[in-house]
């Protein structure tokens, strides 16, 4: 399978070099499986750090926090008997209802405990992690049992306000609907043997290949969607429908991992998806992405830009390489 990249260079008068022409570069890659593109700057710090007090402004945002206990058994919906007959999915300290504003046709939200409104990802547990996944697993198959037209379903999160989330109590939203996003439309259009081709041309090249946890195949991505982005594979497994306990227990390991790793690097918030494809879809492996996104601060740049947002390609400040160097072996069993 070829990765396709390519550099390209160009010149200018660099005011830092009293105007003495210097030459500029930038990198763009091809996504092997999708086809869309993306760009790396190297050097350029799109994502700076920030001081910013994390746990101040969560002890202010909680004094009216609609996932903090108790007000969350109060103020949280609850879906109808035939769909979920207890209205909510509790599994250890997880909690799942319907999302109050629905965005598929079967919404949920998850938060990981009504008691932990604010989440360090440098200490995030495995434990905590695979219960709010395994709530998302089992709401999408009862979801799918008690209506089979809706067949596509994802598992994602916006963490902390830059992200996308209006709350900052951390939480995960599962949907089930009739139609695919374009994503997930464009994923499971590629055949079986590209999805195979790929693993394996990325674990022979060693320089992306992070490692197996159980189930799961972990990978920095060749060309990222966004900053400091982990894909992950799920052989034989379409849909999180299908997932077993051993599944999210493998999944719930690496995400684990791959949190507490963005918090080394000094990243408190990030987006994440599982891209789901009908249960029948042969050859078909489910697809996770996690990428890092700017930190919580007064005044920052935001990472979307019109690159990212109207022109579907990602603009990114350090190259997959990098990334997996920094990673090491936290992903190999």
């Amino acid at each position: 399978m070829e990765l396709k990249r390519e550099v390209q260079t160009a010149e200018i008068l660099d005011p830092r070099r009293d105007y003495q022409p210097t030459p500029t570069s930038v990198e763009v890659r091809w996504d092997p499986l999708i086809g869309y593109s993306s760009r790396i700057v190297a050097g350029a710090s799109f994502l700076p750090p920030s001081d910013f007090d994390l746990e101040a402004f969560g002890r202010q945002t909680a004094e009216n926090c609609f996932f903090c206990a108790p007000r969350l058994e109060v103020v949280t919906p609850k879906f109808p008997p035939a769909l979920i007959p207890e209205g909510r999915l509790h599994r250890g300290e997880a909690v799942l209802f319907p999302n109050i504003q629905a965005y598929t046709l079967y919404s949920s939200v998850s938060v990981y405990s009504p008691n932990l409104h604010y989440m360090p990802l440098k200490s995030v547990g495995a434990s905590i992690v695979a219960d709010n996944l395994g709530a998302q697993v089992d709401f999408l198959a009862q979801a799918a049992r008690y209506d089979p037209t809706a067949r596509w379903a994802a598992i994602n999160a916006n963490h902390m306000l830059p992200s996308g989330s209006s709350l900052f109590h951390p939480h995960i939203q599962g949907s089930l609907d009739r139609h695919p996003t374009m994503v997930q439309e464009l994923l499971a259009r590629v055949p079986a043997v590209r999805f195979r081709d790929y693993l394996d041309t990325e674990r022979r090249l060693g320089q992306r290949y992070l490692g197996r946890l159980g189930s799961v195949e972990w990978l920095t991505s060749f060309a990222p969607f966004g900053f400091n982005e982990i894909r992950a594979f799920v052989p034989g497994v379409a849909s999180p429908v299908q997932l077993s306990e051993a599944h999210v227990q493998d999944l719930a390991e690496g995400i684990t991992r791959a949190l507490r790793f963005y918090g080394e690097l000094g990243y408190e918030c990030f987006n994440l998806a599982i891209y789901g494809a009908p249960p029948e879809t042969d050859g078909y492996m489910l697809s996770l992405r996690l990428v890092c996104r700017s930190n919580l601060q007064p005044l920052y740049r935001s990472d979307v830009a019109y690159f990212e947002r109207l022109h579907w390609q990602a603009m990114v400040d350090s190259t997959p390489e990098e990334l997996a160097q920094k990673a090491g072996d936290r992903f190999r069993g």
